[in-house]
């Protein structure tokens, strides 16, 4: 459906039904699949013919939705994992191993700040961060003889700072490595990271893709386009033959298109097991099929709730995209012409204790550990997703203590606006 506009695919990409076939995508619930002799199974595993045997690496179902983002992004192939903390991971770690370095940056949710300088560290895989407005020369001086990765955030969550995915993609491309961009909150709607050079993307599905609070999951979609083989001593995991599938060479035998997202299948699914269960994502498709309607309404939520917020003495601060007062505005539009997200953020004058008591006043919104989901919901991410980090590392990811993280969904703006003047007032 590549010729297809974004809404016609978020209804019908990645399932084409047969005839006398099932209209909605099948739920195949069922952790393993039958064969007829071991030879047909054997095949599979050798990675010399398609199918499933067992759940815990690939299932159709799964496989219809991942094709569907995967074709919203304009990547060629597809992944889905149990969140999109587990995508991330699987991202980075399909390319890096013991000795690796990444360059990210510093904007970015607090528990994939958290997964990448501690969790992964232990694994022996450093990451130096760098300002999401930093120079080029500044972005070319993080990089180092094994780098293997460039990570950023579309639109960052909870800072709201926009990526410059093109500045960090040229950078990552003269280093020989590829850029992940986690696509979150934006969506495919909005912005399409492969578009201005990105290599892989990333989503949390948990988000506005499923956005009604069902399912956790994430996606991976590869583009097609970095050449592994062009820097195969930097990638040998998919450049050198894999004892552990007889001798395969990924990138050898899968081509650019394919090479990324079988090796973090066959690899990375097999041993860690992260797979989205079936009934998930047949939630997610749901989800899917309603998002090139609902961004809008979330954008424009947004907006109305920023631009009520400047005008209250009571705030210091207000951070939304595609407000024209935002320092990100321009590269908003540039990426994000129709918009961004329904995500606002904002600082009240009396700092933590006036932030917590003003959420405590709300009565539409609710605290939330969530964000981007058809209910409005808020919290403050230094006393909760944040709260790992130092006062240091917030203020340099631009998360101030007092900061207020709000995710206005589809009630009406009106309303929305009434509830938060009553606990301004």
């Amino acid at each position: 459906m590549k010729n297809y506009e974004i809404g016609t695919k978020c209804v019908q990409a990645g399932y084409r039904p047969g005839n006398g076939e099932p209209r909605q995508i099948p739920i195949v619930q069922s952790t393993t699949f039958k064969y007829d002799t071991s030879e047909a199974m054997g095949k599979l595993f050798d990675l010399e013919a398609p199918g499933y045997f067992y759940t815990r690496l690939q299932n159709p179902t799964n496989d219809y939705v991942a094709a569907k983002i995967a074709e919203l992004e304009g990547g060629t192939a597809g992944m889905l994992t149990s969140s999109g903390q587990a995508a991330n991971f699987f991202a980075l770690f399909n390319i890096c191993e013991n000795g690796s370095h990444i360059v990210s940056s510093s904007s970015i949710y607090g528990g994939t700040f958290n997964l990448i300088s501690v969790t992964m560290a232990k694994m022996g895989i450093d990451v130096t961060f760098v300002d999401p407005n930093a120079s080029e020369d500044e972005l070319e001086s993080a990089f180092r003889e094994n780098t293997r990765a460039v990570f950023g955030e579309s639109i960052a969550n909870p800072a709201l700072t926009v990526l410059d995915i093109e500045k960090f993609a040229k950078a990552a491309h003269r280093h020989g490595v590829p850029l992940i961009v986690d696509n979150t909150f934006p969506t495919p709607v909005h912005c399409r990271p492969i578009e201005w050079g990105a290599d892989i993307v990333t989503h949390s599905t948990t988000k506005y893709m499923d956005g009604h609070g069902a399912a956790v999951g994430g996606a991976i979609v590869d583009s097609g386009k970095f050449d592994w083989m062009a820097h195969a001593d930097k990638f040998p995991g998919l450049t050198t033959p894999d004892e552990s599938y007889h001798g395969i060479v990924y990138a050898e035998k899968f081509g650019l298109e394919g090479a990324f997202i079988t090796k973090c299948t066959s690899q990375l699914m097999r041993d860690f097991g992260c797979i989205q269960s079936p009934q998930n994502a047949f939630l997610l498709n749901l989800g899917l099929e309603s998002l090139h309607v609902r961004m809008p309404k979330h954008a424009a939520n947004g907006m109305a709730v920023a631009k009520y917020l400047e005008t209250r003495e009571e705030v210091s601060k207000v951070s939304f995209p595609d407000l024209p007062t935002d320092p990100y505005y321009p590269l908003a539009k540039k990426y994000m012409p129709e918009g961004g997200c329904g995500v606002v953020s904002f600082e009240l004058k009396g700092g933590r204790s006036a932030a917590l008591e003003f959420m405590k006043k709300l009565r539409l919104a609710a605290i939330e550990t969530h964000v981007a989901d058809a209910r409005t919901c808020c919290l403050n991410p230094a006393t909760s997703t944040h709260r790992q980090m130092t006062d240091e590392q917030l203020a340099a990811a631009g998360i101030p203590a007092g900061l207020i993280r709000m995710s206005c969904g589809l009630e009406d703006s009106k309303d929305l606006i009434a509830d938060i003047e009553n606990a301004l007032k």
